[in-house]
């Protein structure tokens, strides 16, 4: 799915609207995640219907009140709106952890043909790799709630972060172009300390812990 907005602008649903405008950006916020693209406009009286139920439905998948750890789940509105105002005020029955896209962007339209919008509210929902899950699923989240998320989990084969060991989790959510260069550092003197633990112990047998055997090679001998 990253794919489908690595040249674009995303923009986070908050009090600033914060922009998402680089390759990096792009791929921390969507990788390796299931993407609900929701298409609604706020002089659609049904969209208004469906809006809080797809917030809560979102909020309680995502949010830290609700549960330990998100969902790998990232909603994005595309405004189907009349006017960048009635955009606004629809972006704000939307959680503010959504993402969307500015109102200027004849981006909005091309999803609209490409997904083959013909109704509101829509809800598309993609696998990470853009194939879908979903061509609406606004009656699966009507009727389901959150175990839609777990059936989608399920049909996308989702790698779950939360299984990941450390490494794992820390080299997919890297906060600096500098952590590769640290990891590489501290992997070269974990494999030095390794070494020196195997010399000391093949020149004097399994002496205790790493410390004294280390001690009694830099004193030359036992007894000493």
């Amino acid at each position: 799915m990253v794919d489908l907005f690595i040249d674009r602008v995303l923009v986070k649903n908050n009090r600033d609207q914060d922009e998402l405008d680089t390759e990096r950006e792009i791929v921390a916020r969507l990788q390796n995640r299931i993407l609900m693209l929701f298409f609604a406009s706020a002089a659609c009286e049904s969209c208004q219907q469906f809006a809080p139920t797809l917030a809560d439905f979102f909020k309680r998948l995502t949010d830290e009140f609700y549960v330990d750890r998100s969902a790998q789940l990232v909603l994005l509105y595309v405004s189907l709106d009349e006017s960048e105002e009635q955009q606004e005020i629809f972006l704000k029955e939307l959680p503010k952890k959504c993402l969307f896209l500015a109102y200027e962007d004849p981006y909005r339209r091309e999803l609209e043909a490409m997904f083959n919008v013909e109704e509101l509210p829509t809800v598309v929902v993609l696998r990470p790799d853009c194939s879908i899950l979903s061509p609406n699923a606004v009656e699966e989240i009507l009727c389901l709630g959150q175990d839609c998320y777990r059936n989608w989990q399920e049909a996308a084969e989702l790698i779950d972060r939360n299984f990941m060991i450390n490494e794992d989790f820390e080299q997919k959510s890297m906060r600096s172009f500098s952590d590769p260069v640290r990891r590489l550092k501290y992997k070269v003197e974990d494999e030095r300390k390794k070494r020196r633990k195997r010399k000391t112990r093949r020149g004097w047998g399994d002496g205790g812990d790493g410390e004294v055997d280390e001690n009694k090679e830099e004193g030359g001998g036992e007894g000493s």
